[in-house]
């Protein structure tokens, strides 16, 4: 084999594999279902093919969504210099679930994909946590001065501020979509004030 073709097949791989990642990207934008079937149709190649490049799906997608994750100033750019915490933890909170329901096919690949196997967690960018700690970060006024109960609220905040419960809502619990953001907003906003006043006040 000559290095020509050696060139030549190493391009064609790369190409292919780029346009399994950009098949992914551009299905996870539409808020579909997202599997490999559906990745590989719009890629134009075999779903053997994308398994020869990708061992899952959420190795797939883990590459796909790069560069698609809000930054937190971005989510708090609304509320940028507000001081009170329950307002901006209120605003990441609604922004962080407008973003699931825009790309819920996406998000809830991955959630199945790592409850079934515990192992592949790390492949979720967890994006709650960091919304979260950024919400409650200076310019915030501070909450409390036990560190202790400062690390509990944001515990109990990534319970509710997440995708799991805004899907229990509407899949379980039958709420439409803006029915279930405005009561986890409100859930968010109930525990963030608690820890404001504190248990004795």
């Amino acid at each position: 084999m000559t290095a020509q073709s050696t060139t030549g097949r190493a391009n064609q791989k790369l190409r292919t594999r780029t346009a399994i990642v950009r098949a992914a990207a551009e299905l996870s934008r539409t808020g579909r279902e997202v599997t490999m079937p559906e990745v590989a149709k719009a890629a134009l190649v075999s779903e053997a093919t994308a398994y020869r490049y990708f061992p899952d799906l959420v190795s797939l997608l883990r590459e796909a969504i790069v560069g698609q994750l809000p930054t937190p100033d971005e989510a708090l750019s609304p509320v940028a210099d507000s001081t009170d915490p329950v307002e901006r933890v209120a605003t990441v909170t609604e922004f962080l679930l407008r973003h699931v329901l825009a790309r819920q096919g996406v998000v809830r690949a991955m959630i199945a994909a790592t409850v079934t196997h515990p192992t592949e967690a790390s492949a979720r960018p967890g994006l709650r946590f960091g919304l979260i700690e950024h919400a409650l970060a200076p310019p915030a006024e501070p909450l409390t001065t036990d560190p202790a109960e400062f690390a509990q609220l944001k515990r109990d905040l990534a319970v509710v501020v997440s995708a799991e419960a805004l899907f229990g809502l509407t899949d379980l619990h039958g709420l439409g979509p803006d029915d279930a953001i405005a009561s986890i907003v409100h859930t968010a906003k109930t525990l963030t004030r608690a820890a404001a006043t504190g248990p004795d006040s």
